[in-house]
This record gives C-alpha cells, sequence and structure tokens, in this order.
C-alpha cells in the first residue's frame, strides 16, 4: 500500500491547485475544475459507481453495498486546493529511514527542517518523510486524504470479502479560503454520517472546532499637507493601531491554545486619507464568541465617538463548533475511535483550532468529525507527512467503512 500511496500522492500534489481568494468564481480557479476531472477518471478507474462532477465542480462516487443488511450509509470527504499561502505545485523529497537529524530543504535559503524547532520529527524516527523542496506548499493539506480516500476504496473494492454498506465519497475545492461546500447538495449525498480526512498528525481525531467570524474595518481620515495640519489632519492609519491595541494582547493567535480564543489582524492597508483591516476572530465557546465581537463593536463605537464616525466594522459568522451537532451522534466519533484501535492507531481527540468543512456540513443535518490526514507545518515550506502515517489512515478509513466496526451497524 506505501507504494501506491506514494504514487497517487506525488502525481495529485504535481496539479496546480492553490485556491484563489480574490477569485469571483466558483470553483476559485480552472485548474481546480480540470483536477476534478483528473479524480473522475481516477475513481472511474479503480471501479467506483456513479461518479460524477456536479455543475460546481464537486467530485462524488459511490461505493456500492456488498453485503444484505442495511447498513448506514457513510461518507469520506477530502478537498483538492491547497491553501494560497504559497506555491502549491511540487514533487515531494522523499526522505527513507529518517534519522532524527535536520534535513537542509534549500540550499540557496538554507531552509531547514529541524527538529529544533519541530521537535515532533523524532516521532518519525525510522520512517519514510516526504518533504517540501523549501520553496512550496508540499500540499499534504489535503491532497494526503485525496490519496488514502481513493486508495481506501481501492482496497475495498479488491478485497469484497470485507463487508461493508454503500460508500460515499466527495471531494470539494476552495476550503482553504472558507468555500469549501458552498454549495455542496448534502441531501443528495444521501449520508447518515461522514468524516473529512483534513486532520494533521497521526491518531487525530477532532468533533469540536472554533465558532468563527470575520471582521472588515473601514477608517476614514482627513489628509492635510503636513505644513498645515494642525487641527486639522486625521491620520486614519494611527485610528487603526489605536483600534488593534485596544483589543487584549493575550488573545492574539501566538498567545494562545487548547480552547483559548483569539483575533487576528489579518491585513493593514492604509494611507493617511484610508485605511483598512481585516480581522478573524475565533472561540471555541459560544458565549465567548459573541462577547469577542460585541468587543470590537465596542471599540468601533468608541473611536467614532472620539473622531467623529469616521470608522465603519462590518462583522459575517463564518461557521460554528460542530461539537453541539456531533455529541447527540457521539456514535459517529465512537466508531472512527474504535477503527483507530483496530489499526494500532492511539486516538488523541483534540479541538480544532481553526475549521473545517466538516462544520458546516454538520449544521446541514451531517455529522461529519475529521480524522487525521498525518501531515504537520500545513500551508507552509516546512510541510512535510510521514508516508507511514498515510498507510494507518488509509487503514482508518477502511476500518470505519467495515460492517460491524463498533458494533453501531444500525445507528441513523
Amino acid at each position: 500500500m506505501k507504494d501506491i500511496l506514494l504514487e497517487r500522492f506525488t502525481k495529485y500534489i504535481s496539479y496546480a491547485t492553490t485556491a484563489d481568494p480574490e477569485s469571483e468564481t466558483y470553483p476559485s480557479t480552472q485548474a481546480l475544475s480540470e483536477f476534478a476531472d483528473v479524480m473522475v477518471e481516477e475513481l472511474k478507474e479503480i471501479g467506483m459507481k456513479e461518479v460524477e462532477k456536479d455543475a460546481h465542480s464537486y467530485v462524488t462516487a459511490l461505493l456500492p453495498s456488498n453485503c444484505d443488511e442495511k447498513l448506514p450509509v457513510i461518507g469520506f470527504m477530502s478537498h483538492l486546493d491547497t491553501a494560497p499561502d504559497m506555491p502549491g505545485i511540487s514533487k515531494p523529497v522523499i526522505v527513507n529511514d529518517y534519522d532524527g537529524s535536520a534535513l537542509l530543504l534549500d540550499k540557496e535559503t538554507g531552509t531547514t527542517l529541524s527538529p529544533e524547532e519541530f521537535p515532533e520529527l523524532l516521532d518519525y524516527k525510522g520512517q519514510t518523510l516526504l518533504t517540501t523542496d523549501g520553496k512550496t506548499l508540499l500540499g499534504a493539506d489535503d491532497k494526503a486524504g485525496v490519496a488514502e480516500i481513493v486508495c481506501a476504496m481501492e482496497y475495498l473494492i479488491q478485497h469484497p470479502e470485507i463487508k461493508h454498506g454503500d460508500i460515499k465519497v466527495a471531494f470539494s475545492h476552495d476550503e482553504e479560503i472558507g468555500n469549501g461546500v458552498k454549495y455542496f447538495d448534502t441531501a443528495k449525498f444521501g449520508c447518515d454520517f461522514a468524516y473529512t480526512v483534513d486532520g494533521g498528525a497521526i491518531g487525530e481525531l477532532e468533533f469540536e472546532n472554533f465558532n468563527a467570524a470575520s471582521a472588515e474595518i473601514r477608517i476614514q481620515g482627513r489628509n492635510i499637507h503636513p505644513g498645515y495640519a494642525k487641527n486639522k489632519m486625521v491620520n486614519s492609519q494611527l485610528i487603526g493601531m489605536e483600534l488593534n491595541a485596544m483589543l487584549p494582547t493575550a488573545q492574539r493567535p501566538e498567545h494562545t491554545q487548547d480552547y483559548e480564543g483569539f483575533f487576528l489582524l489579518t491585513r493593514f492597508d492604509g494611507t493617511v486619507e484610508e485605511t483598512k483591516m481585516q480581522y478573524i476572530i475565533r472561540n471555541h465557546d459560544r458565549g465567548l464568541f459573541e462577547n469577542q465581537k460585541n468587543l470590537m463593536r465596542n471599540i468601533v463605537d468608541f473611536l467614532n465617538g472620539k473622531y467623529n464616525n469616521c470608522v465603519s466594522c462590518e462583522i459575517k459568522d463564518q461557521y460554528y463548533n460542530m461539537r453541539e451537532k456531533v455529541e447527540p451522534v457521539y456514535y459517529v466519533v465512537e466508531r472512527a475511535i474504535d477503527a483507530m484501535k483496530e489499526a494500532g492507531v492511539e486516538p488523541v481527540i483534540v479541538p480544532i483550532r481553526g475549521g473545517t468543512d466538516g462544520a458546516n456540513l454538520s449544521f446541514r443535518n451531517l455529522p461529519c468529525p475529521n480524522i487525521f490526514a498525518g501531515g504537520h507545518n500545513f500551508h507552509g515550506k516546512y510541510e512535510f507527512v510521514p508516508l507511514e502515517s498515510m498507510v494507518k489512515a488509509t487503514q482508518v478509513i477502511v476500518n470505519i467503512a467495515k460492517k460491524n466496526s463498533n458494533g453501531l451497524k444500525n445507528q441513523h
């Protein structure tokens, strides 16, 4: 299985599928639609049924039941796009029998993947690491998940002695820019529950995530020649800096962990005349999340009183914590726990300090926890994935799909 996983993963990451946050199309690039066509052919080639790409370029397929009992319909999902933080087309550097030393990724820049900065590397001594070349993303987020799902389906098709109910597969796009399942038809998908294969390190299992909002700030200043500016100039940049300083320093991402929420200033474009600021607001607790949004509004109100209504603020909710939708059907989490243990993987249940397509799907009547794809350091040049973790993720998918994998075969 290692060889075929490596072959598929290497093929998939060779396609440039970077999501474009400035695009007004869906999917955001033509390349994503073209890669969806590639995946249609891949799924047909391994023997999946009802393979199609819909009008929004979602790819779906069915592995029909091979037993007489009525079993839940289970879905597995991954996204085809990669993050816009860096170029996404790449070829993996293969490090066999990793010895625990620092890895020089790029001689020209001296970019090094070192256990001193990333101590989790030492957990994978003796394994095969797939790294970047120090210039691009690797693309394990989420083409590792894509490869694992395809290989798991192929394994089930080649081993008909493994009994299972109907299994559905779906590949989305633009997850990295918050639009992964914007037009996804959960009713047509027709699953009782599903799993996104979009998590990090081996063993990760997530069924709770941030509540999320974006905030767009616009500040209208007044530019006057500095020689004549006394009592006239209003520097919008300084007001923006004042606004940011009024937010709690302790609630910045670099000072938070686990369930702690944050404000993140993601963009600041300013002149004396006009400044635009963008924030993301995150918290696992819905009440604290609402408090954070109210704090932002109160700061804006204060500054408008001080500077004659020159600040506007638009806050938009993006997604909510799926825990409230998954807990009532906790057997879907238990099924994944049992599947991991059967594969010799210790489950590590952690809150997602981010969001997944599964969060939105869970609020659309499709409970959808997130399981590991195996990668580390997503969205940057230090990204890597152990090939053995990908093998384990594939085994977990197979185990989840198996009849009676946790004694809850008829739960709906």
